[in-house]
């Protein structure tokens, strides 16, 4: 594949995929080093004709990045705050491996603290759901609207598919982008097309100074690391009892979270209606809603969820 201009030259071609008509945002990308010399980037959108300050800041999935959602903010049509989570996209990894919501929150807030000069309506999906959970329990002022997309505390948000594990988990750097988006076409990932295939490898990769393809996010790389090391006997408490820890902290940065809360459910997503209705006992004032999607609502429904956020914002 050849590369792009840079990383918005997609743009056209993504409107024209959504049928969203206009001109088209301006895009920025933003870096700021955090206090231990670690960077957080992000994408910061501005529609044409306006100067203002982001109002909707958005938050990815594990082993995606803030382009996840250009489409979602096509079709949005507001400024708009896209962060790459730590361990992705352009920001550093973490050496501690802790890409749970709790340890992740410190930096998204101090992007939002950076980067947006008012309350946000805050969108997370997956990981970036929890995380958005935790942001708003210790930063309310951050934020004015809660929206938690096709995750609900207890899920394992880096768990996926078999399919999705296997993929992550062969060799972490190969000779060419071209053959990582062969990889995903073969593992029917990609979008089901080989220009959307490269779109996605270019935002989710990077070619190192020896001329070798990698992957950007931190997760392929432990997942890779693990499938080498094969199966082994923990020393620490079965996972099982890991996911209910870390679940009842995501309730407890739910129930803490004083902002209006709407969780978007993908009707082929990870939340069940068992799920969903947990959700529902213990968040009673919280709008649900479902949207014809699978887990990532924003690559597969992204019209639907952009107008449905525009919404949300609209009062701002």
């Amino acid at each position: 594949m050849s590369d792009p201009i840079d990383e918005f030259s997609f743009l056209p071609d993504q409107a024209a995929d959504a049928s969203i008509d206009g001109p088209l945002p301006r895009g920025e990308r933003l870096t700021l080093t955090l206090p231990d010399g670690r960077a957080l980037s992000a994408l910061r959108w501005t529609p044409e004709g306006t100067a203002a300050s982001p109002v909707v800041t958005f938050l990815h999935g594990a082993g995606l990045n803030a382009h996840t959602w250009d489409t979602t903010i096509l079709a949005l049509g507001l400024p708009a705050l896209a962060i790459d989570l730590p361990g992705h996209g352009d920001s550093s990894w973490r050496d501690d491996f802790a890409y749970v919501a709790r340890a992740l929150a410190p930096d998204v807030a101090a992007g939002i603290d950076a980067w947006t000069d008012r309350p946000q309506v805050l969108v997370g999906q997956s990981l970036g759901g929890l995380t958005a959970a935790a942001v708003a329990a210790s930063r309310p002022d951050l934020v004015r609207e809660l929206v938690v997309i096709d995750i609900t505390p207890g899920l394992d948000p880096s768990a996926g598919p078999s399919q999705i594990r296997e993929f992550f988990a062969g060799p972490t750097d190969w000779a060419s982008r071209d053959e990582l988006v062969d990889r995903a076409l073969a593992f029917g990932l990609g979008g089901g097309t080989r220009r959307k295939a490269e779109r996605g490898v270019y935002f989710n990769s990077r070619v190192r100074p020896d001329g070798r393809a990698e992957w950007k996010h931190h997760f392929a790389h432990l997942a890779a690391a693990a499938a080498a090391a094969g199966p082994a006997v923990a020393d620490g408490p079965p996972q099982d009892a890991v996911s209910a820890v870390l679940g009842e902290s995501g309730w407890q940065d739910l129930a803490t979270a004083t902002a209006p809360t709407t969780l978007i459910r993908g009707e082929r997503g990870y939340v069940t209606d068992a799920d969903a209705e947990e959700f529902a006992r213990r968040q009673p004032e919280a709008a649900v809603v479902v949207l014809p999607a699978g887990h990532n609502v924003q690559e597969d429904a992204p019209t639907a969820l952009g107008e449905r956020l525009r919404e949300l914002a609209g009062n701002d």
